[in-house]
């Protein structure tokens, strides 16, 4: 169609006889024809038509992350920056992926700037807090801890603030992009990662992000469970999946619409949750 008949169609929708056999037809163009609905939204004083076309572009939005999200289920589910940046763009469509590559790539130059050949992984690890949690001063959201913005991965690299599995993304991301043996692990309750070094005879050791990267012990993982009565689970202690921790980001945020009763917000994110599960 050119761009004369997609506008003509867009102005049919304020016919409310033929408007959902014109939505249809819309709805059946994809996610090209945003724009012109988005334009014939400014262009509009109609309050109903604008809605219209609200529900419209959300609509296609929401077909076409679900499609990407099937793509990158199938190719393995393993770019976890890509997987974030997915879900995130059910809040922001705009959001752009480089950008949130570029930031990644800022913290891990500002590590790797500290780090040495010979540095022992403790103190690897304290590199990365100063970055992260002193420079940066990234941090837990407590004041808001059920808002959606903290499962937004740009939301929270823009205000440094977020909920415990965001802040471990971050950080798992420059860690692993510094070649550092950094995993997530997926904690009842709270979200943690692994660092697995790779020194004969050295044990593993986690990470709470959560708590600004405070060092944590098996044995405080063992206390942690049985603190929630929980009898010990290999799960609780092993590196998780990418696809795992982009699952547990969607229930998250799934979480929070219901918190903020918004059922349909939650409702929608329950439908991407399917595509993964």
């Amino acid at each position: 169609m050119t761009n004369k008949e997609i506008k003509a169609l867009i102005s049919l929708l304020d016919d409310p006889e033929i408007a959902p056999q014109i939505q249809g037809e819309i709805q059946n163009l994809g996610e090209s024809i945003i724009p012109f609905l988005e334009e014939s939204w400014e262009e509009t004083l109609d309050a109903q038509q604008q809605q219209r076309l609200e529900d419209l572009i959300h609509h296609l939005q929401f077909e076409g992350l679900q499609q990407r999200l099937r793509v990158w289920r199938e190719a393995g589910g393993t770019d976890l920056l890509e997987g974030m940046w997915l879900l995130n763009t059910y809040q922001y469509p705009d959001a752009d992926l480089q950008a949130l590559n570029r930031a990644i790539e800022q913290l891990r130059f500002e590590v790797w700037t500290l780090l040495r050949p010979e540095m022992h992984p403790a103190d690897q690890v304290q590199a990365l807090n100063h970055v992260l949690f002193r420079a940066h001063k990234f941090a837990a959201n407590t004041q808001h801890f059920h808002s959606p913005a903290n499962s937004m991965l740009q939301r929270v690299i823009e205000t440094k603030r977020g909920n415990p599995l965001a802040l471990c993304v971050i950080y798992l991301l420059v860690a692993q992009r510094l070649h550092l043996p950094v995993f997530g692990v997926n904690l009842p309750n709270l979200f943690v990662l692994t660092f697995r070094p790779e020194l004969p005879g050295a044990e593993p050791f986690y990470i709470n992000c959560y708590n600004r990267g405070l060092v944590l012990s098996r044995t405080d993982i063992e206390h942690y469970i049985s603190q929630l009565n929980l009898s010990p689970n290999p799960i609780f202690f092993e590196p998780c999946e990418n696809i795992d921790i982009v699952r547990r980001a969607m229930r998250n945020l799934q979480l929070s619409f219901e918190k903020l009763q918004e059922p349909s917000k939650a409702a929608e994110v329950g439908v991407l949750l399917n595509i993964l599960e």
